[in-house]
C-alpha cells in the first residue's frame, strides 16, 4: 500500500524580495503579483499591505508573505 502524501505551496498576496544595495538598503514588494514599492523597514511592508487592502496579522505566516532572500529581520545587503 502506497500513501500519497500532498505538498501545500502557500500562495500569499504579498512577496518581499531580497535585500537590493541602496543608501538605505531595500526590499521590493509585490502584491498580487504586481510590484508596489520598495520597503526599507518591516513598517514599509505593512503600510503598503494596508493600501492594498490587507491585514497582516503575523509577518512569519506563509499564507500571508512570502519573504524571498532572508525574513523579516533582514535589511542589509550580506
Amino acid at each position: 500500500m502506497t500513501e500519497s502524501a500532498y505538498l501545500y505551496m502557500a500562495k500569499p498576496r504579498i512577496t518581499v524580495l531580497g535585500v537590493q544595495a541602496g543608501t538605505p538598503p531595500f526590499r521590493i514588494v509585490e502584491i498580487d503579483g504586481e510590484v508596489v514599492g520598495k520597503a526599507k523597514t518591516v513598517t514599509d511592508v505593512l503600510d503598503a499591505a494596508a493600501m492594498a487592502g490587507i491585514t497582516v496579522h503575523d509577518l512569519d505566516d506563509p499564507d500571508t508573505v512570502r519573504w524571498v532572500g532572508g525574513d523579516k529581520f533582514t535589511w542589509r545587503v550580506h
